[in-house]
């Protein structure tokens, strides 16, 4: 038991200078937009919904991108790849707080996003898949668990920035976090060339495949439908999620109180992952984590009482949080470990495109119920149980063969 543990116990520090980079790259390039919004509006004298298409611009272009990078770490690793970033977040950030026109946040937003492509979950889950072997679950599970701090750190930190020095200046402290903080870490804590591979179809019991082959299996599209399906949900709620529960009748301090608790029912989906669900299947756990989200959505839909916006944000942040790991985990134990970076990238790339969408599919529901938020959640909620089927259907006849694998490592 000792001797399976090692691998975690010798390279923790990889784990956790993965978890600082994630919380400054989400922070200062993901979280940090939802207050860049208004001042960029009133910088440009733009409308919301034209800045609000600049981050999508980010999301499609960081999908488009996501392939590569996974290709790219499978080949060389990911110590390059994310250094070199991380250092593109930092430099169009500082490009970002002189900004003078439309075009130019477009084209900065565009270059974001390749730096997501780049930075984020998806090639910091292909290091970890190369480095921890049959232990990458775990390794995922406590990275997402540091990354979940994120958005709990950065909006009051940014917030302060803007407050006390102006959202120009902000920027660029933001800036100097991916250059000081972000680059360095990854440069000299991730190794210089990934790991063999000879030993990944002995230890885990699943042959990887290519992705020329996996491409060719219904089971990849099956589970690329589940992905979108969450992501549009993922963004819609991210963006409306406030103007619906002032919608309930609360005010707008307590509706942010109510969704202040998102972040920490997050982190603790992941920390139950982490103790308790280590000793299942991630397909089962994702097949209860898909299933929650529909059930959250609907509660929201029907809720007339404080109590019950209450469950909802614990059942969405739980499901939440779990996705996560399961988004990072589930690629490897359906295809193998050998080609999981282009595997997860290709997965990512319509994911991350729904997840462009998501805020307009929401507006757009708003519209055609008539301004009817309710109708709006019912309409979500049967997209997130669409979702659950597409991934009952990939998993089918994986459970068990999972079950025996997690038994044995």
């Amino acid at each position: 038991m000792t001797e399976s543990l090692d691998p975690l116990r010798k390279s923790w520090h990889i784990i956790l200078a993965l978890g600082i980079t994630q919380i400054v790259g989400y922070g200062s390039v993901f979280y940090s937009f939802s207050l860049l919004m208004e001042p960029l509006q009133q910088a440009l004298f733009s409308s919301k919904s034209v800045i609000v298409g600049a981050f999508s611009t980010a999301l499609l272009v960081s999908g488009i991108c996501a392939t590569f990078i996974g290709r790219t770490i499978d080949r060389i690793g990911g110590r390059v790849v994310m250094a070199v970033g991380s250092a593109i977040a930092a430099v169009l950030l500082a490009v970002l707080s002189r900004v003078g026109s439309v075009a130019e946040l477009y084209a900065i937003y565009a270059g974001l996003g390749f730096a997501m492509a780049a930075i984020f979950y998806e090639p910091a889950f292909a290091v970890l898949t190369q480095l921890f072997g049959p232990h990458y679950r775990r390794a995922i599970s406590a990275l997402t668990l540091l990354g979940g701090l994120s958005s709990s750190i950065f909006w009051p930190l940014t917030q302060q920035l803007i407050l006390h020095f102006g959202w120009r200046n902000a920027l660029l402290v933001l800036a100097a976090s991916n250059a000081l903080i972000c680059v360095p870490l990854h440069l000299l804590v991730l190794p210089k060339k990934p790991p063999g591979k000879s030993a990944t179809k002995v230890v885990t019991g699943v042959v990887s495949k290519s992705l020329k082959e996996v491409l060719r299996e219904s089971t990849f599209y099956w589970l690329g439908a589940a992905l979108v399906a969450n992501g549009l949900i993922f963004t819609s709620m991210a963006v409306h999620m406030m103007p619906i529960l002032q919608s309930k009748g609360l005010s707008a301090v307590a509706a942010a109180g109510i969704g202040a608790l998102l972040g920490p029912m997050q982190v603790t989906g992941r920390i139950l992952e982490l103790t308790i669900g280590k000793r299942y299947s991630i397909l089962g756990i994702g097949r209860l984590a898909f299933g929650l989200v529909p059930v959250a959505l609907l509660i929201f839909a029907l809720a007339s009482q404080t109590w019950l916006l209450v469950v909802f944000v614990l059942c969405y942040g739980l499901s939440n949080g779990v996705i996560t790991i399961v988004r990072g985990a589930v690629p490897a134990e359906l295809f193998g470990r050998d080609h999981y970076g282009a595997v997860a990238g290709a997965l990512a790339t319509p994911n991350m495109l729904a997840q462009a969408f998501g805020p307009f599919l929401a507006s757009l529901l708003w519209m055609a119920t008539g301004g009817n938020y309710d109708r709006t959640l019912i309409t979500l909620a049967v997209i997130a149980f669409a979702g659950v089927c597409f991934f009952i259907v990939a998993t089918r006849g994986h459970i068990a063969a999972a079950g025996r694998a997690t038994d044995i490592s």
